[in-house]
C-alpha cells in the first residue's frame, strides 16, 4: 500500500505517550497512529478501546495466574508420582 506523508499536530502528552507505547511494543509511532486512524474509521470509540485494553490487561493477569496454578499442579503431580513409585518399591 502506498504511504502518503501527513503532518499532524499532537499535544505534548500525546507525543510522549506515543513514544512510550512505541518503545513498549517495538512498533514505530507511524504504525501506532495508522492503527488509531483505522480504529476511528471502523467506528471504534476511544472509550471502547480503553475498555478493550482494560479487559486485555485483566485477561493477561488471569492467564499468568492460570499458568502459575498449572505449574504448581505439575510439580505436585510429579511429587505424587515419585512418592507412589517409592511406596511401590517398599512393598515389592
Amino acid at each position: 500500500m502506498a504511504m502518503v506523508l501527513t503532518q499532524t499536530y499532537l499535544e505534548a502528552s500525546q507525543k510522549k505517550a506515543l513514544g512510550l507505547r512505541s518503545k513498549k511494543t517495538g512498533r514505530n509511532v507511524s504504525e501506532l497512529m495508522r492503527d488509531a486512524v483505522d480504529a476511528l474509521l471502523l467506528g471504534v470509540s476511544a472509550d471502547e478501546l480503553k475498555q478493550l485494553d482494560a479487559a486485555t490487561q485483566r485477561a493477561q493477569i488471569d492467564i499468568v495466574g492460570m499458568k502459575n496454578a498449572l505449574d504448581q499442579n505439575a510439580l505436585e503431580h510429579t511429587a505424587f508420582l515419585t512418592e507412589m513409585t517409592r511406596l511401590r518399591g517398599l512393598h515389592a
